[in-house]
């Protein structure tokens, strides 16, 4: 495993994908396993585009200022994410930091407000744990009309360890008053524009999530510092939630009276409609509300697809689950396209908010074409649509069912 200074990205290497052209980061569309069946539902194969981001391995880029990569579902495959095949989502520009000058500041609707060194941070209880975090736009590249933003497929999804603090024992240490009711979370991610005066992204959640024994102010990932991609000294992780709650190169924790009004937190910014709307339709920025919990869903992390299977015809299957702030209770597959469903073997979380793996073996009854469809089921009963679900004007909560092609020969 890489080092921590060779994980600190430097200018020169971010300047490299300043040249990066839109043909070369694009999908091809036209390839048949991208053709759209049943409401923009796309049959899954690896994207055709790759790029080497320093730290990485075998990322797709989406965007490349900010950076924004996917991991392929193959590479995810391992129960634990590595942080070189986590995906990155980013919002401004990645600071240089100097750890030994850091300082995290809990101020607001406090009793004692706080200015902490790392140093005394670690100072609290420490924990560890598997936490997965997916982005909220995960799945966009599958609504249609298309919504705007990056064109996410599956990749926006990772399970890795952070080793931190729980926010709570923070949060107290500072006193919480009465009138405490949300936080703001603030990074030191520098603006696109270059302008000190502008915040790229400030959410923040509930006191309720953020008193959650699993929320941590993390400063490892997997054993190791934060990867300046990551977060480097310091960030947020609240699992269950978008990723765009886990703030990275956290600088401030800011405890409000009222729902946090930062950058992204207003308007249309990580915000579904309250009611089922046709596609493409408008509707009233005051009909939104604030995604909180995300939905059941699951990922085919083996084999990759699409696969020739050539002189049998059992094949072993695996991948994960998830379920926001929930667990899963089953995940069946299906190579019939959805005639009948077959149940896999499905280990309990490490740990809560830890992704799920599940595996099963697959006798195909003759040679030919088939797609393995995944789909999980939650404690709660809820299980993944066949198709895209709801559409919404920024393309968040995409929970279809993941599929991949077998053909049998």
């Amino acid at each position: 495993m890489r080092n921590h200074k060779n994980r600190n990205l430097s200018r020169r290497a971010f300047l490299k994908y300043g040249g990066l052209s839109a043909a070369v980061i694009s999908m091809d569309l036209t390839f048949p396993v991208f053709r759209h069946l049943q409401s923009n539902w796309i049959t899954h194969a690896e994207p055709l585009y790759e790029k080497i981001i320093p730290g990485k391995n075998g990322l797709s880029i989406l965007n490349n200022r900010p950076l924004n990569a996917e991991t392929p579902s193959h590479l995810l495959d391992d129960t634990i994410t590595p942080n070189d095949r986590h995906f990155i989502r980013n919002n401004g520009l990645v600071p240089q930091i100097d750890a030994t000058k850091w300082t995290l500041t809990v101020d607001g609707e406090v009793h004692t407000p706080l200015v902490l060194t790392l140093e005394q941070l670690k100072r609290f209880k420490q924990y560890t744990y598997a936490l997965q975090i997916e982005c909220g736009g995960n799945g966009r590249a599958g609504f249609n009309p298309p919504a705007k933003g990056n064109q996410w497929t599956y990749g926006a999804i990772g399970c890795a360890t952070y080793t931190g603090v729980k926010m709570r024992d923070v949060l107290h240490s500072a006193g919480l008053k009465n009138s405490a009711v949300y936080t703001g979370y603030y990074g030191e991610d520098p603006h696109l524009s270059g302008d000190p005066n502008k915040i790229p992204i400030s959410r923040g959640t509930p006191i309720s999530k953020a008193l959650d024994e699993h929320t941590l102010i993390a400063w490892e990932m997997n054993g190791q510092p934060l990867p300046a991609l990551h977060g480097f000294p310091l960030r947020v992780v609240t699992p269950g939630w978008p990723g765009s709650t886990s703030i990275k190169w956290l600088k401030r924790i800011f405890v409000r009276n009222k729902e946090h009004d930062g950058a992204k937190m207003t308007g249309y910014s990580y915000r579904v409609p309250r009611y089922k709307i046709a596609p493409g339709s408008h509707i009233p920025k005051q009909d939104m509300k604030i995604i909180e919990s995300m939905p059941v869903k699951s990922l085919i992390t083996f084999p990759k697809s699409p696969l020739n299977l050539k002189n049998k015809k059992s094949l072993l299957v695996r991948g994960h689950a998830w379920a926001g702030d929930r667990s899963v209770q089953d995940v069946h597959l299906s190579i019939n396209f959805g005639a009948s469903w077959l149940k896999t073997s499905l280990t309990a979380p490490i740990n809560p908010y830890a992704w799920q793996n599940w595996n099963t073996v697959i006798n195909f009854p003759q040679k030919g074409y088939y797609e393995i469809w995944a789909r999980a089921t939650d404690i709660a009963g809820e299980m993944q649509p066949m198709v895209v679900p709801g559409w919404n004007p920024k393309g968040y909560l995409n929970n279809a069912m993941h599929r991949i092609a077998v053909n049998v020969i």
